[in-house]
């Protein structure tokens, strides 16, 4: 099947790949495994000087790539370039950084020396998704390339301009040979790619159903996998919160990138004494929500990245609706062509729905009442996924306890979730396992080599 970019504004096809054949994917692999066996050799300062040439071309094409982002997945244009800018900052920490988080640890023994070492793993798979198509590359080959791996990206299949545009980036950076390749084939063969025996480990951003696959192919050929899985993130709003804030950053968060982010807000736990009032706000500034041209800078909502995407939305707004949930606004498409779906608010959505339990990837906001501060902790926890969570509250004793018992990868108070390159990311439960970002992201594709040295000097 022909990998395809559709614009999803217009729903036009603007590009058609053919997919590798067998023998082109295994030659990819086997350029990775020979480069890797030099490339482990290169010392930081090398490539921390590809980085950093990374993240120039990045600067100097931003308006050109981040209307490749717009045009072939649907994200504002402002999004696109703050994904371009989170992606440039990302490189010069790690450039800057690796070395020192990479450093020998020394540790007093018996030993006359005793030390533990970070080696490179080997070719790592990266199978990224679509909805950060730089940055959520960016953020797995940096810390991989510094680390001395080298990288095999298998991107989302409609985003096939934004995978080569990324390969070029870093061959024009100084990757030589298979530092960094793009292997454009579809998912079905993920599971041949991560088989192959000079592919060490994989990286994988997208569902938790592709997550629940991946990991038990790499745990059947006994590789290391990181997973960074979907979520349903809970935003609390207690009694004591800031409430004109929290609409403002709660609004902001559950349309980010169309409402297309795994770590965005989506069910939005309000304490009784204040939902009445929150619930006016937050329904009055979604109405106010721009939806149209993700090109066009006034738009605050564009399109989602594809027809299947909006399908399944409608069938989840569907089902919801059949349980007895309701619309406060929105629920429908929008526009005549593309795959537009209205902001959308719902309430009353009941644990016996079986969407009540599903992550939707959409701008589409659930609204739930909160009878005290047990009830709201009880009803962030009620999911079967644990990425993040935003919690609004000047309550001292709320928020300690919101920080111990939120099950969750992330807990940030009186703010917005986001990733940042200084701090691990990854989620618990059925958001997967393992970190990316900060030193523990760094750490995760190494060998962790213990050395004890008894008299001899190395």
């Amino acid at each position: 099947m022909a990998i395809a970019t559709v614009n999803p504004a217009t729903g036009e096809t603007l590009a058609i790949f053919e997919p590798l054949s067998e023998a082109a994917t295994k030659e990819k692999v086997r350029l990775a495994a020979e480069t890797f066996r030099m490339f482990r050799h290169t010392s930081f300062s090398e490539r921390a000087g590809i980085l950093l040439r990374v993240a120039e071309i990045l600067e100097t094409k931003r308006e050109e790539l981040s209307r490749l982002i717009t045009t072939e997945m649907g994200k504002p244009i402002r999004s696109s370039r703050n994904e371009i800018d989170k992606s440039v900052k990302l490189c010069r920490y790690y450039a800057i950084e690796a070395e020192r988080l990479l450093a020998d640890e020394y540790i007093p023994s018996d030993a006359q020396r005793s030390y533990i070492r970070c080696e490179p793993l080997g070719p790592i798979l990266a199978v990224m998704p679509w909805n950060f198509p730089f940055w959520q590359v960016i953020r797995v080959a940096a810390p991989a390339i510094m680390a001395g791996n080298v990288v095999l990206l298998k991107h989302a299949s409609n985003v096939p301009q934004c995978a080569l545009a990324i390969e070029s980036i870093f061959r024009s950076a100084g990757c030589v040979g298979g530092v960094f390749q793009t292997v454009l084939v579809g998912s079905s063969k993920v599971a041949a790619l991560i088989a192959e025996p000079e592919v060490a480990a994989v990286w994988l951003t997208g569902s938790d159903a592709a997550g629940s696959s991946v990991g038990a192919q790499a745990g059947a050929q006994i590789k290391k996998s990181v997973l960074e899985l979907g979520g349903s993130d809970p935003f609390v709003v207690m009694a004591s919160a800031d409430l004109a804030k929290a609409v403002r950053t709660g609004v902001m968060s559950r349309t980010l990138n169309s409402g297309q982010s795994c770590v965005s807000a989506k069910r939005f736990i309000i304490a009784e004494e204040v939902y009445e009032e929150f619930e006016r706000a937050f329904v009055e500034q979604m109405k106010c929500l721009r939806v149209g041209d993700p090109l066009d800078e006034a738009t605050h909502v564009g399109p989602l990245a594809s027809h299947e995407a909006l399908r399944k939305l409608e069938a989840q707004i569907d089902a919801s609706l059949s349980a007895g949930a309701r619309v406060l606004l929105g629920g429908r498409r929008v526009g005549g062509r593309g795959f537009y779906y209205a902001p959308t608010v719902l309430i009353e959505l009941a644990p016996s729905a079986s969407t009540y339990t599903e992550e939707f990837f959409g701008p589409v906001a659930i609204l739930f009442r909160a009878a005290d501060t047990d009830d709201a902790i009880r009803l962030a926890n009620d999911t079967p996924y644990g990425l993040g969570a935003s919690v609004w509250t000047n309550d001292e004793e709320e928020c300690a306890r919101f920080v111990r018992e939120i099950e969750a990868g992330t807990v940030v108070v009186n703010g917005l979730v986001a990733s940042d390159a200084r701090f691990p990311f990854g989620g618990v439960k059925r958001s997967g396992y393992g970190r990316e970002l900060g030193e523990y992201g760094l750490r995760e594709f190494v060998n962790l080599k213990t050395i004890r040295i008894q008299g001899a000097t190395p």
